[in-house]
């Protein structure tokens, strides 16, 4: 009897709390709590529902969206009803609810020590959080917005900055319930959790959530809610291992381009890769038809006005076959190159092992490539010694029998995009590293840098622990079992290829106008 007691007692105390939230409150909570409550977040506002006394006055004002915004009506006490009035405009959110109770935290004894959590305080913060947006594909912030005192005390707004360096590497968002409506449960929520996927170190997200989490339990909030996608299984687990719980509290959105994804049919393009599912979804976002033709091998056709175009992955149609076999031999592009002046690195092929030392001996560094291939596959760079050489040459040929060394030279990866003779974009790859934390050997930092990269791009970037990757710890003094010190960088290979873990990083407004006049 008396474990029954206590499990009764229990499963109230989960539940009975969150049904009032999404209940109109009764009585004196009628009295007390403020009506009809919303929030600007700079990207949308967040629209309190259970605060609404009639849901035609909640219907007009989720209707009431800026341009570019995404606003979201949370805590429904009808969301069946609400979406009844407007099928044609609304759509139930597919995420999630959970909720952490103050009284049943507990705080993470040893933090990562090379993260520090603070409130934004520059312009820089701020432009560095809607970049991490952007990366996540998130609605992005006025940065005055953000760094706005009277704004900052209904929310707070956090960044991660990683010691060694000073970067900026995730940011989340809190919003103090009491502040805003008087809430009569003395609760709090947590808003755009995200860590920059192109960060390397571990910890970043959990540093930021116990962080806002102990900022509203020191100013005596009761709880704590957040909303997860459903899918976004990474960010549940680290929540799950916090201590938040699922409770039933349902959030609604207006139909608009920027949720298109979460309303509209998806196309049957679940085995097309991300550089087909790239275009393809901002095609469907521009109103331009697509058309799957052979979703294993990436063919697809976009139509507008009349007109069709069939592509393969980021190859079109218009491409000619004498291009294409440009680039498809390594040799060939180093000769198309060469003779129209450019400067390019020393091209040998590879041959008996006595030859290949001896050019070796001649460059001393040496880059090795299969002579077709691509997404870095059998790429081995900065090779110095005659047995490296032959596994990497080994290594290469079981990709194409042709190999090729080239001198090896330093410097950034720079890609330019030219369209039309104009230049649209640039970006700077930089091959996988990682920082040491002084607790996780790199094994373990391998593992939670793939998750990362596995999460940012569709499961297309991780870094194979294989030969090429041991070479270069060991070159280093490093192997898996390792504990590297605090703020250490390993650079796990020397290729910066996305699909062997490499990073891609935006830098178009950076690009030096005599690289702009010659691309």
């Amino acid at each position: 009897m008396e474990r029954s007691e206590l499990l009764r007692g229990r499963l109230e105390r989960i539940t009975s709390p969150t049904l009032k939230n999404w209940q109109q409150p009764a009585g004196p909570q009628a009295e007390q709590i403020k009506k009809n409550a919303t929030v600007d977040m700079g990207w949308g506002k967040i629209i309190f529902g259970h605060t609404f006394q009639t849901l035609a006055r909640l219907y007009d004002e989720v209707l009431n969206e800026q341009s570019g915004h995404r606003d979201i009506a949370f805590y429904l006490r009808d969301p069946h009803v609400l979406l009844s009035m407007g099928p044609d405009r609304l759509f139930l959110d597919p995420s999630h609810t959970y909720r952490l109770w103050m009284h049943d935290y507990r705080p993470l004894g040893e933090t990562q020590s090379s993260i520090s959590v603070r409130r934004i305080a520059t312009q820089r913060d701020a432009k560095t959080i809607n970049h991490i947006y952007k990366s996540r594909k998130m609605v992005t912030c006025p940065p005055d917005f953000m760094l706005d005192r009277h704004v900052s005390r209904s929310k707070i707004y956090l960044v991660a900055e990683h010691l060694p360096d000073n970067r900026i590497v995730g940011t989340v968002t809190g919003v103090d319930h009491t502040k805003i409506f008087d809430d009569p449960e003395n609760g709090s929520s947590l808003w755009c959790l995200a860590v920059d996927p192109q960060a390397d170190i571990p910890g970043v997200g959990e540093a930021l959530v116990r962080y806002l989490i102990e900022h509203f339990q020191t100013k005596g909030r009761n709880y704590i809610d957040l909303s997860v996608m459903h899918d976004n299984q990474e960010a549940i687990a680290l929540y799950k291992k916090i201590g938040f719980q699922r409770v039933p509290v349902f959030c609604v959105k207006q139909k608009n381009s920027i949720n298109e994804n979460l309303f509209m049919a998806s196309l049957p393009e679940h085995k097309l890769n991300p550089y087909s599912r790239i275009i393809t979804n901002e095609a469907q976002r521009r109103g331009i038809g697509v058309k799957i033709l052979d979703a294993e091998h990436n063919y697809f056709s976009l139509s507008l006005g009349g007109r069709s175009v069939e592509c393969r992955e980021s190859l079109t149609e218009l491409t000619s076959a004498i291009a294409m076999s440009r680039c498809d031999d390594k040799r060939l592009t180093h000769r198309v190159l060469k003779s129209a002046g450019l400067n390019v690195p020393r091209q040998f092929q590879a041959r008996q092992p006595e030859d290949n030392k001896a050019v070796l001996e001649r460059l001393k560094r040496v880059v090795v490539k299969p002579a077709r291939g691509e997404q870095g596959n059998g790429v081995s760079v900065d090779i110095r010694t005659a047995q490296n050489l032959e596994k990497a040459l080994q290594d290469a040929r079981r990709h194409c029998p042709d190999v090729v060394i080239e001198s090896c030279a330093e410097g950034e990866d720079l890609r330019i995009i030219v369209i039309d003779y104009q230049v649209v974009a640039a970006a700077v790859r930089r091959p996988p590293r990682i920082s040491g934390t002084g607790k996780h050997p790199i094994s373990e930092l391998i593992e939670k840098y793939n998750r990362r990269r596995a999460a940012a791009t569709g499961g297309e970037s991780h870094v194979p622990v294989d030969d090429e990757t041991m070479r270069c710890l060991r070159a280093v003094g490093y192997d898996l079992d390792a504990i590297p010190p605090i703020g250490a960088e390993i650079i796990l290979r020397k290729a910066a290829n996305l699909h062997t873990g490499g990073t891609i990083h935006d830098v178009t407004d950076q690009l030096h106008p005599e690289l702009l006049a010659a691309a």
